[in-house]
């Protein structure tokens, strides 16, 4: 019986999409004189920035992870978007009397910030960052934590995501794991993980639990 429900943050409950690829352009560009085109950066949604970062360089790994921060910090209210149905279905969630909690690479003070943007932050009695954590998504670790801190068991709760990073994360901490279809990367890839839903809005979760 499905307990808790575990969201993703970025191009879940927020639209930062545009927040991201800006961000890691800017930083590559500026620090490493790299130009990175979209398609590849959206391959990178869900994990750590300290993961991404090692991708292009051994040794200033912490120093981009900083420089990104601070720039994603000075355009975020600007490239951030909200994504319909969300609060509604928060809401919704909420009466029934689910557990909800934030699952996210983003570090806590970005993440609280994308929340409060939209007054989402009151919904949620748990957020796990990586801060929390010693391995990150798509390790099941984050997924556990957070079934700690809501006394619930992994196989009560479902993984909600937008990329493989949020399934794998469920699956390997042995939860059920749910896709969003407005997903910046490309869908068909993401269902050969095989999540066990796949949503519209999430509004519709409700129906699949």
């Amino acid at each position: 019986m499905i307990k808790g429900i575990l969201f993703d943050l970025d191009g879940t409950l927020i639209n930062t999409n545009m927040l991201i690829i800006n961000s890691f352009k800017y930083v590559f560009k500026e620090n490493l004189d790299l130009i990175v085109e979209d398609n590849e950066i959206v391959q990178y949604f869900g994990e750590p920035l300290a993961y991404t970062m090692a991708k292009y360089t051994k040794d200033r790994i912490e120093e981009l992870v900083q420089k990104y921060v601070e720039y994603s910090l000075s355009i975020h209210d600007e490239y951030t978007e909200s994504f319909k149905g969300v609060e509604e279905g928060l809401i919704i969630l909420r009466e029934k009397g689910y557990k909800l909690a934030i699952v996210t690479s983003k570090r806590r003070t970005t993440a609280l910030r994308g929340l409060r943007l939209f007054d989402l932050e009151k919904y949620f009695e748990v957020i796990v960052s990586p801060e929390d954590t010693e391995k990150h998504k798509p390790e099941g670790e984050p997924v556990l934590k957070a079934c700690e801190l809501l006394n619930l068991k992994p196989e009560e709760v479902v993984m909600v995501g937008d990329s493989h990073n949020d399934i794998l994360c469920g699956k390997n901490a042995g939860s059920k794991t749910c896709l969003v279809k407005y997903t910046a990367l490309p869908l068909e890839k993401l269902l050969e993980h095989k999540p066990d839903y796949v949503i519209d809005s999430v509004e519709e979760i409700l129906n699949i639990i």
